[in-house]
């Protein structure tokens, strides 16, 4: 499988140089479209889909992606093995230009997460994970191509990493801080007392999980799979879970309805 994830990472970066020549332009207005659901798509969207599909198209697998999920379910329930893509997490952060969106590509094996890439264009922070190697993270420019994974990986940093001191870290999101996220992070304060509460946007906030750097991620707003699955390997393979709301039962992909349940990531 480590061909895939090579190809899963330089599919990463080369999507990310396509959205930082947008980001990076001064002249740029983004296209901004608005799509059937009134959320944002900009030409940053599109070129990072486009570069992505140049490297999938050349595996074995399928690709469901936000841009191009217009596929039956008839269709896509024969996928045993398929990737699951977000070509830029975190729209509404791009356009505010605050650097917190991310590129994620997932390899999904019956229903569960085997690989998984999240790259931050501004940051150049590359998170990656496989299933019967582990999770990392390493800073790398987008300008890089990997040719060699054995010598990324022991540049890279393993996670978890060593959990610094802090208080509990409660890290949500900076767009959708439900009701209901409100009243469990009144809950956990009477568990664990006085909490400290970050915001992020986009998947970072599933990988502060998985590198330490936060405690929990309760996310009682609506993502779909695309949103998820690459930071579920990421979470997964660093001893983390993303849990449903009972606290056992697991986020699963390729379901019928790509719309996830209300999850928490510990």
């Amino acid at each position: 499988m480590n061909n895939l994830l090579t190809t899963a990472i330089n599919a990463a970066l080369d999507a990310a140089r396509q959205i930082n020549l947008i980001y990076n332009d001064p002249t740029s207005d983004f296209g901004i479209e608005r799509k059937s659901d009134n959320s944002p798509l900009t030409k940053a969207d599109k070129k990072s889909n486009e570069a992505i599909m140049r490297y999938l198209d050349n595996t074995d697998y399928p690709v469901l992606s936000e841009e191009g999920k217009a596929i039956s379910y008839e269709e896509r329930k024969e996928w045993d093995t398929l990737w699951i893509v977000d070509p830029l997490d975190g729209t509404k952060e791009f356009i505010k230009k605050n650097g917190e969106f991310t590129v994620n590509i997932a390899l999904v094996s019956e229903g569960v997460p085997v690989l998984g890439v999240i790259y931050l264009p501004v940051k150049q922070t590359l998170y990656f994970a496989q299933k019967g190697i582990g999770s990392f993270k390493i800073q790398i420019s987008e300008d890089e191509k990997i040719s060699d994974i054995d010598d990324l990986i022991e540049k890279s940093e393993k996670l978890p990493v060593a959990k610094e001191d802090h208080k509990y870290r409660i890290v949500a999101s900076r767009s959708h801080c439900s009701d209901e996220t409100k009243q469990f992070i009144a809950e956990l304060e009477n568990i664990h007392g006085e909490v400290e509460l970050v915001s992020s946007g986009s998947s970072i906030k599933i990988c502060m999980v998985a590198d330490g750097s936060a405690d929990i991620y309760p996310r009682f707003a609506p993502t779909m799979e695309w949103d998820t699955a690459a930071g579920h390997a990421i979470a997964l393979y660093a001893g983390k879970q993303i849990y449903t709301q009972d606290n056992i039962t697991p986020l699963r992909y390729n379901k019928e309805d790509l719309l996830n349940p209300w999850f928490i990531v510990r």
